[in-house]
């Protein structure tokens, strides 16, 4: 920040490189922000109108929250002497002086928790000059977090400062205000990316100040939290509007998945085009580019980016035009207007990009009461998606509401939501326009972390991405699929599974139901009996996924497991069959808590014999009391009672009408402990 009497006295050398901070400090400083004073630097050249604009804020905001400054004034305020002393002084003396101010702000603004507003310069350049020089410091990179920059025209500058009566404003010409606007408005834009600052530009309108109040309210209350805790309640009122029924949703990506158009390119292409500028066509990729990334922050840049270029009623006009040049694959609308048919499955999408625009897309194809857009575009929106916030929603629906998720992506950014999906749909796109940098994200994913997903070619002669062993194909019109997706979780047909007419039944059941046999010998023909029953029948029903071991001569080759090992617990003794699952140990139902499933996607129960199946009802009844909708598969055991219950599987070596209870030295627990001696 400086004085508004600089400008006359300045003729050093510009050298704009002096004054920044090093980049690689810019995302430690973006992952401290929430816990430091709210800042916003309010700038533009001399005569844009920053202190009148200032005390309109500060009527129309009073002060309980929010705390004004004039730069100028903070600095006469704080040097012995006032702005003519300072004047006086040589520059390194300015730059400390400066940089006291800027932490004083800073300082007052945390200590009382108020929203600091200052109006300050970045650059003085008097037109004699080549250049101009900055006269903003370290410190006021450290301690802004937002910067606001009047952008007012550069003829309606000359003439305030031509009718500027109470101010000495040297005159300058009209080209000249307008290419210091244009340098100033660059320079700050690319510090403020590479310092974690947000940045927009607010054009003059009559109600301008009521522009930027809105700004204001917002940032003071905007964190990462509360961004995540609006997402949440989005996507709470969308399973509200199922009224209970709900047992599975489609959880969305929207460009290049529904489509193979990005719609935030083409609005920024639409925008070049009227305003015949290369300049906005490369905006999103100038910003996710730089150190800011992909994350909360720059997506909250984004955010701003459309805010500042279009008032709400040309925004709206815009997005219909980008809406009406967005095609859904057909396959996507068909599979849409079928779910749109069933009580029990609904769909959302949760987009990154223009939340406005896929309303109206989905308006298009008559899709806008069943399918709810979960995304932002302009502050009013009070909401932005990143990857965290898509994956967030993935997980509430799975483990809040207990409802069965598919997902559906086509980026890096959808990887976490895919992850934690019960289903994850991979959509490949043709290859020129399709994301370029997941391939080994992808690969990484499913060789490392566990992820399991299938790909869907769009359109069909698309070329597939790895492999088709690593990522199966399906085909969104195949009516397995659909059947898959339409099915109920909470209803589907008893599946059992047995071997009793098989040999390998004969021969494992033999050891088991021998009354000479205990002890020892007896433990280990049950665990014979689990480890058939897991690799023959649990993994069929459940399904294996590929992972990498190493061979035995040197290399990498292609191992497989459980599907979803990491997310299953086993109750009982079949632990030695999947190593990587939970193993709980159970002598009633209460034994299982909540924390044992509440992350899980399966629950194997392991019983050597079944009766009349009550313990095992109790066991079903409590398990789907803590998560209604995880897969149960009962091993090594049937019971007729079993088949008023859903969401579960029946597993069993054989099938007997024997209804034999042992006691004393037939009861099974005492053959296999050598207990059979007591009394």
């Amino acid at each position: 920040m400086a004085s508004n009497c600089e400008n006359a006295s300045s003729n050093m050398p510009s050298s704009t490189a002096d004054h920044q901070l090093n980049e690689s400090t810019a995302l430690a400083r973006q992952s401290a922000s929430n816990k430091k004073a709210i800042v916003v630097g309010l700038y533009g050249i001399p005569g844009s109108g920053k202190t009148f604009l200032l005390e309109q804020l500060k009527a129309e905001l009073g002060e309980e929250h929010f705390k004004f400054y004039d730069g100028s004034k903070m600095i006469e305020n704080l040097v012995p002497g006032g702005l003519e002393a300072f004047q006086r002084l040589e520059e390194q003396e300015k730059v400390h002086w400066r940089q006291l101010a800027t932490d004083t702000i800073g300082k007052e603004c945390a200590d009382t928790g108020r929203l600091g507003v200052v109006a300050g310069h970045f650059m003085f350049w008097p037109e004699e000059e080549e250049a101009g020089m900055p006269v903003h410091t370290r410190n006021d990179l450290n301690t802004y977090t937002h910067i606001l920059y009047l952008n007012v025209p550069a003829e309606l500058v000359a003439q305030r400062c031509l009718n500027d009566k109470e101010r000495n404003r040297p005159t300058a010409s009209i080209d000249h205000l307008r290419k210091w606007q244009q340098t100033e408005t660059t320079q700050l834009r690319h510090l403020c990316y590479h310092h974690g600052i947000l940045f927009s530009l607010v054009s003059p309108h009559p109600t301008m100040h009521k522009k930027v109040s809105m700004l204001l309210r917002d940032f003071r209350y905007h964190t990462e939290n509360r961004n995540l805790s609006h997402a949440e309640n989005r996507l709470d009122e969308v399973v509200a509007a199922g009224q209970g029924h709900l047992e599975t949703v489609l959880v969305m990506d929207a460009d290049r998945t529904l489509a193979a158009t990005d719609s935030g390119s083409l609005f920024w292409e639409i925008v070049c085009n009227s305003q015949q500028s290369g300049e906005e066509v490369s905006r999103l990729k100038t910003l996710f580019s730089s150190p800011l990334g992909y994350t909360y922050t720059a997506f909250r840049q984004a955010a701003l980016l459309y805010e500042e270029t279009a008032e709400d009623e040309e925004f709206n006009t815009l997005c219909e035009e980008v809406a009406s040049a967005v095609a859904m694959y057909p396959e996507f609308v068909s599979l849409l207007k079928l779910v749109a048919e069933q009580d029990h499955v609904s769909a959302v999408v949760v987009t990154c990009g223009l939340r406005r625009v896929w309303e109206k897309v989905l308006e298009r194809e008559g899709l806008s009461k069943t399918v709810k857009v979960i995304g932002g575009g302009r502050i009013t929106d009070e909401l932005v998606v990143t990857a965290a916030v898509k994956a967030a929603m993935v997980t509430r629906l799975r483990d809040i509401h207990h409802i069965y998720v598919w997902s559906f992506g086509d980026s890096v950014l959808d990887l976490p939501m895919l992850s934690n999906a019960d289903e994850a749909i991979v959509v490949v796109g043709e290859e020129l326009t399709r994301s370029k940098t997941i391939d080994l994200a992808l690969l990484n994913a499913i060789e490392h972390d566990g992820l399991s997903a299938k790909q869907a070619l769009l359109p069909s002669k698309t070329s597939p991405r790895l492999n088709t062993t690593k990522l199966p194909l399906i085909n969104l019109t195949d009516p397995e699929f659909i059947n898959a997706v339409i099915r109920h979780h909470s209803q589907h047909p008893l599946q059992v599974l047995h071997a009793t007419n098989r040999n390998a039944a004969k021969l494992l059941m033999t050891t088991m139901r021998n009354a000479k046999v205990a002890g020892p010998v007896l433990r280990e023909a049950h665990h014979r009996v689990g480890w058939y029953l897991a690799t023959e029948f649990l993994a069929e029903m459940l399904g294996v996924e590929e992972y990498p071991i190493p061979h035995v001569q040197g290399h990498q080759t292609s191992g497989y497991r459980l599907r979803n090992e990491k997310k299953t617990s086993i109750v009982a003794l079949m632990r030695g069959a999947f190593p990587t699952s939970m193993f709980i140990h159970a002598k009633r139902p209460q034994d299982i808590e909540h924390h044992h499933i509440s992350q899980q996607r399966t629950v194997v129960l392991v019983d050597s014999v079944v009766n009349s199946g009550k313990t095992v009802v109790e066991f079903v009844q409590h398990i789907h009391s803590l998560h209604a909708t995880i897969h149960i598969s009962v091993s090594d055991g049937l019971a007729q009672a079993l088949a008023c219950h859903s969401n579960f599987n029946i597993i069993t070596l054989r099938l007997s009408e024997n209804k034999f209870t042992g006691t004393g030295t037939t009861d099974t627990g005492n053959r296999l402990f050598n207990t059979t001696h007591l009394p």
